[in-house]
């Protein structure tokens, strides 16, 4: 059941806080909501399973294109947790949310416990990145649920063996029907945000992944993801080898995470986090 909370600046969050034991906050990607974590909910171990939209994304407030960044969201996840009860909790990061996961491990490294991520490391191959500006902010031309369906084989490359009804359950989940045709589930003042986020020089994230120093990690990549290179996932192995890795064959940007790799890294990665989770002070 989606509930709400408040954040110290007043915007109103929407989150799900489910089931007991070890918490595992759920960071989606950047026009992603919560609803992405369902393909994996029935294939998780027991575990405390905590999800939220950020601000301007699915039940979340609107707050305008300044707030939405990745500093903004770990600060609203860090008071989700604060509003939980929650001292510290382990991570799952898909695409933005690896990202605000490195952030947090590098600005509030006593909250967490470990982090998995989808499809995002500390270097952002730019065919993926080129791929989401062109459609970030943007409603599809599709008019129907049923039409988008039968688009989304075409229009992404790389996922391969999906069948006809995830393709349903996609264009459901992350587009409202309108009598206008389908719309996008957050603020199109995301497209602001995100293209002015990328000028200027390129930043190096590398220190990030490295602040992770001493966390348990896991590592799931699509097999044929334009964001995540083979190269850039390979480094973070090298950095950090004792990290849970899959490679999904069939999928590109991002794995749905109930495939059977996704689900044995999440696994492992799960079951390698001893530290039982802590009540605040």
């Amino acid at each position: 059941m989606t509930q709400f909370f408040t954040t110290s600046d007043g915007t109103r969050i929407a989150y799900r806080d489910e089931g007991e034991g070890l918490p595992l906050l759920c960071l989606p990607g950047l026009t992603r909501t919560m609803g992405d974590f369902d393909y994996m909910v029935p294939h998780l171990p027991p575990c405390r399973l905590i999800r939220m939209d950020y601000r301007g994304r699915g039940e979340s407030a609107w707050t305008g294109a300044a707030t939405y960044t990745v500093p903004q969201e770990g600060k609203d996840a860090l008071e989700l947790l604060d509003h939980l009860g929650v001292a510290q909790a382990a991570l799952l990061g898909t695409s933005r949310g690896g990202l605000i996961a490195m952030v947090l491990a590098a600005t509030a490294r006593d909250r967490i416990l470990g982090i998995c991520f989808n499809d995002i490391g500390p270097e952002i191959h730019k065919p993926g990145l080129e791929r989401i500006m062109d459609y970030v902010g943007r409603n599809p031309n599709a008019k129907t649920h049923a039409a988008l369906a039968e688009a989304l084989p075409r229009n992404m490359p790389g996922f391969d063996n999906v069948p006809a009804s995830r393709w349903l359950e996609e264009a459901r989940l992350h587009y409202t029907a309108t009598p206008e045709g389908l719309r996008i589930t957050y603020d199109p003042a995301l497209r602001e945000s995100f293209l002015n986020a990328f000028k200027g020089p390129e930043v190096d994230l590398w220190p990030l992944f490295d602040a992770c120093a001493g966390l348990p990690l896991a590592l799931i990549r699509g097999g044929n993801s334009d964001l995540l290179s083979q190269a850039c996932a390979d480094e973070m192995r090298r950095r950090r080898p004792d990290m849970c890795f899959a490679n999904v064959p069939d999928r590109a940007h991002i794995p749905f995470l109930d495939e059977p790799e996704a689900v044995a890294v999440l696994h492992s990665f799960l079951g390698a986090i001893k530290t039982p989770p802590t009540a605040p002070a």
